[in-house]
């Protein structure tokens, strides 16, 4: 008989077994279970108290059908039985401690044989008595026919002794007759792989037969009722993950559903508020251990970025600003993190930007945040944030440019905030920015932008340039250009920028010696001579540098350094556009002839007399000249005048509005041209008179004209800080124009 056939037959009679205890109904004892895991001596039973012996009939049932099952599995199990020795016989030896324990229990109570038959039944007694041949059931016609009467001998001794045992001790313990030699020799063939077959059939079907592999080690062990709690079954996950992604869409439902409004605001900056206390506690009570207080500073983080959304909404601004936000966010731009000063700076660069699509309640909303941010001393606290921001990291890099870009915008609204830029310390960062040798980048572009545009409407902001030594650094940066154009249009603007920025300072006088002892004057003149893009920004700023009557040091040296050699030149041939940036033809003429006209005014007896004598060379070419521009600029101010009459009567324009379109119509350059004229033939050589009204007979152009536009142009001098200096050049053009018509 096989060890297959042996354990077939004694699950048939467990079976039979059972059936008689379920019915007699007087015993309360548990059905026995012998699975072999291997060996007939790796046996476990178990066995449940009498209440579940309706379940037990059922499991032995199931047992039963499925023990040809079972053969099968160990048939093919016995060729992984080598590989699979040394874990069979691991479990034998910690098996075999506890019969052996459970052997020299029952040796000990083997002379008390009163106890023993007090704990047995009258059919137990009777089993105990038979010598061995106790399991009810067992039929010997059920072996196999290879089978002999001592393997059956031994199979019914051992049944006997491990129902004394069970009785004994009150729980499945198995008791083998063999020695520790046979039992650690032993292979088991099927306790793997029949345990991880059956684990994967029931696995599918819950049920007792599970229960009974897992409990004689041929599958995982069931979960105690502490794990049962932890790990959920698969009904239970995926009712927790619907909840869960209930509630997300519920939140995400909540962000979206409807613009912000007020109610949400304020939820929103509360929560913003706590985080800021709560990383500001953080840090206080831990200031030199930063693991303390990083979690915070990633959550307010996280709060700075929601805030983006209130950009959106700039009706809303006024609202921010009475829940004191604004100064909890200028706060944040001196935080210690500069991670989080960039995060505000961000924020604060979207919400300042101005949407011309807003309407009137976004820019009363912008007027509120620009408002309370100037309050604030925002400029201050952008300057010192900059001081601290490394350009040679990415973020902080964008940083600067964005902080640089929030000045951009409240100028926009505020043009009050250039006047803040001097006092704040901007003007003095903006021009160590233009001054460090760093390579050109968009952060210097941007530099150069802000620079002119705090400039331009102020004028304390020029005289602080000043004494900054701000002239000196624009031309140093100018200096690059002389020689060599601009590598890019972002250069090529950045440029423009500084051209622009130095023109600005030099309308105030004391800048005007700056510039003069800073030898801008040559550099310009270098400039004009090198043709390259930088001579449009040169003429521009020759042109206000030269002006007026505090412009009188400036021409004088500009004729010593011969300055006329260049300028010249460029009046009699008009040098084409570069590209699409640069002055056009007319912007060009108008700054030669505006730059004659200042040296012709200032210039000293000796230095004007060279000035004339320019007029008289080469057959009175420059004379020739200068009508063909007073012709040219006459046809264009005729057109506008016609062109004008009907927009006034359509538009109702006064007399102050038609005369500044004539001036943009070129009225002006005809003025300055027509005053050119006039000073060289009333003070210069009679030559050129005559050369002036030969031309202006052969055109059938009347000397009238010249004196209309003449006195026009004295009668409407505009008004200088200087009113002595202004009835001085009227008298000037009048004594001008009496000389020329009694000539």
């Amino acid at each position: 008989m096989t060890i297959d056939d042996e354990e077939s037959e004694e699950e048939e009679s467990d079976e039979d077994y059972e059936e008689s205890e379920v019915n007699d109904d007087e015993e309360e004892e548990s059905d026995e279970e012998y699975e072999d895991e291997g060996d007939n001596s790796d046996k476990e039973d178990s066995e449940e108290e009498g209440d579940n012996n309706d379940k037990d009939k059922e499991d032995s049932e199931e047992e039963g059908d499925n023990s040809d099952k079972d053969k099968e599995d160990s048939e093919e199990e016995g060729d992984n039985s080598e590989q699979e020795e040394e874990n069979g016989n691991d479990e034998e030896e910690d098996r075999f401690l506890d019969f052996e324990a459970a052997e020299g229990s029952m040796e000990e109570n083997e002379d008390d044989g009163e106890l023993v038959h007090d704990m047995l039944t009258e059919e137990d007694i009777e089993r105990k008595e038979c010598g061995g041949h106790c399991i009810k059931g067992y039929d010997d016609d059920d072996k196999d026919n290879d089978d002999d009467d001592d393997d059956a001998e031994v199979n019914k001794t051992f049944g006997c002794r491990v129902l004394l045992v069970q009785l004994r001790l009150g729980h499945f313990v198995v008791v083998f007759t063999m020695d520790v030699g046979e039992l650690l020799s032993f292979k088991p063939e099927m306790a793997v792989k029949r345990a991880a077959e059956e684990e994967e059939e029931e696995k599918e079907r819950p049920g007792r037969k599970r229960g009974r592999l897992e409990v004689r080690g041929l599958g995982p062990l069931p979960p105690t009722p502490s794990s049962n709690l932890g790990v959920a079954s698969a009904q239970t996950r995926q009712i927790v993950e619907e909840k869960l992604q209930e509630l997300d869409e519920q939140e995400n439902a909540e962000e979206v559903d409807g613009p912000l409004d007020e109610t949400k605001l304020k939820k929103m900056i509360l929560g913003f508020e706590k985080r800021v206390l709560k990383n500001q506690e953080l840090r206080i009570k831990f200031p030199d251990d930063p693991r303390k207080f990083m979690e915070s500073e990633l959550e307010l983080n996280e709060a700075v970025e929601e805030l983006h959304v209130v950009a959106t909404v700039p009706h809303l601004y006024p609202a921010l600003v009475e829940l004191g936000t604004v100064k909890s966010l200028l706060a944040l731009l001196s935080h210690d993190n500069t991670d989080i000063a960039i995060a505000v700076v961000d924020l604060l660069q979207e919400m300042t930007e101005v949407d011309e699509n807003e309407g009137q309640e976004g820019e009363d909303g912008h007027e509120a945040l620009t408002a309370g941010l100037l309050e604030g001393q925002v400029v201050t606290i952008i300057v010192h944030n900059l001081q601290r921001l490394d350009e040679g990291q990415k973020a902080e890099s964008d940083g600067v440019h964005n902080s640089l870009g929030i000045i951009e915008n409240l100028a926009d609204v505020h043009t009050e905030i250039c006047t803040e830029a001097g006092p704040g310390g901007l003007l003095a960062w903006l021009l160590r920015r233009l001054r460090s040798k760093m390579p050109f980048d968009a952060n210097k572009l941007y530099a150069s932008e802000i620079l002119a545009i705090c400039i331009q409407g102020s004028e304390p902001n020029r005289r602080l340039v000043g004494e900054m030594d701000g002239i000196d650094v624009l031309l140093q940066q100018l200096a690059v250009y002389k020689r060599h154009d601009p590598a890019s249009n972002e250069e090529q603007e950045m440029m423009e920028n500084l051209f622009d920025t130095l023109s600005s300072c030099l309308m105030l006088v004391s800048n005007r010696d700056l510039f003069l002892r800073g030898e801008g004057l040559q550099l310009m003149n270098l400039m004009l001579r090198e043709k390259k893009l930088s001579r449009n920004g040169a003429l521009r700023v020759l042109d206000h540098a030269l002006t007026g009557p505090e412009g009188g040091d400036n021409c004088n040296k500009f004729v010593e350094i011969l300055g006329l050699r260049t300028i010249f030149p460029l009046f009699m041939k008009t040098p084409a556009k570069h590209g699409n940036k640069g002055l056009t033809r007319d912007q060009h003429e108008e700054h030669v002839v505006s730059i004659i006209v200042s040296l012709l005014r200032n210039c000293r007896p000796n230095q004007r007399s060279r000035l004339i004598n320019k007029f008289t060379e080469n057959d009175h070419e420059k004379v020739d000249r200068l009508l063909e521009l007073h012709f040219k600029y006459l046809e264009k101010v005729l057109a506008t005048n016609s062109a004008l009459e009907e927009q006034a009567k359509a538009e109702n324009l006064d007399e102050d509005e038609q005369y500044l379109r004539r001036l943009d119509g070129g009225l002006f350059s005809l003025q300055l041209v027509d005053h050119i004229m006039l000073d060289v033939c009333a003070t210069g050589p009679p030559s050129i008179k005559r050369r002036v009204l030969k031309i202006l007979n052969l055109r059938n152009a009347s000397v009238k004209t010249i004196k209309n536009i003449m006195r026009e142009y004295a009668s409407n001098l505009g008004e200088s800080t200087n009113s002595e200096s202004q009835a001085e050049e009227q008298d000037r053009i009048l004594d001008m124009l009496d000389k020329f018509q009694n000539t």
